[in-house]
């Protein structure tokens, strides 16, 4: 036998046969275009904490009264809550935008999201019309202004963004790749 042929045998019949299709998709997740998906998962992320904290920072009071339309939170939290929601959400940014601390700023993300997915639901539920307030305004409207359905939705695309954040947190341009170098 030639060694090629030595090779083979050694490997074994399956070493002849084709990647099963999870292979090849998991070969794609590890691989080069992880980082890169990783990045823009990071940088959208980072991109919506931004809106959404900027949009409320110049209006603590709109914001707390956003928080207090939900009707969920005692009045002694309603301000601390509305007051600084919107620099929790700019930290996060902050973090995801320098690609420092990927991991924990997910699974902060994450969290963050479950609770505006509960508290929108939990409205939608009680028949209560309120604008969400997750960018900027909030507080009671007509019926037919709200948008629960879609916010959800969006909530839980962005859950799913930051779900993808916890699993693959290494991207390129971050400080965290830059730290472990």
């Amino acid at each position: 036998m030639t060694a090629p042929q030595d090779a083979m045998l050694a490997r074994g019949p399956a070493a002849t046969r084709p990647a099963p299709a999870g292979g090849r998709l998991r070969r794609a997740l590890d691989g080069p275009g992880a980082a890169w998906a990783s990045t823009a998962a990071r940088l959208a992320l980072a991109a919506v904490w931004t809106w959404a904290g900027l949009a409320k920072v110049a209006d603590p009071a709109e914001a707390a009264q956003a928080v207090r339309a939900y009707r969920l939170l005692p009045e002694a939290l309603v301000k601390p809550v509305g007051y600084g929601l919107p620099f929790l959400e700019l930290a996060l940014a902050l973090l995801l935008l320098a690609g420092l601390g990927v991991r924990a700023a997910a699974v902060l993300s994450a969290a963050l999201l479950l609770v505006f997915i509960a508290g929108i639901g939990s409205v939608w539920a009680r028949g209560l019309t309120i604008d969400c307030g997750c960018f900027g305004g909030g507080g009671q409207v007509a019926a037919s202004q709200t948008r629960y359905l879609q916010e959800i939705l969006r909530d839980t695309g962005l859950l799913l963004v930051a779900a993808w954040l916890v699993w693959r947190p290494r991207s390129r341009l971050s400080a965290d790749a830059w730290l472990n170098s």
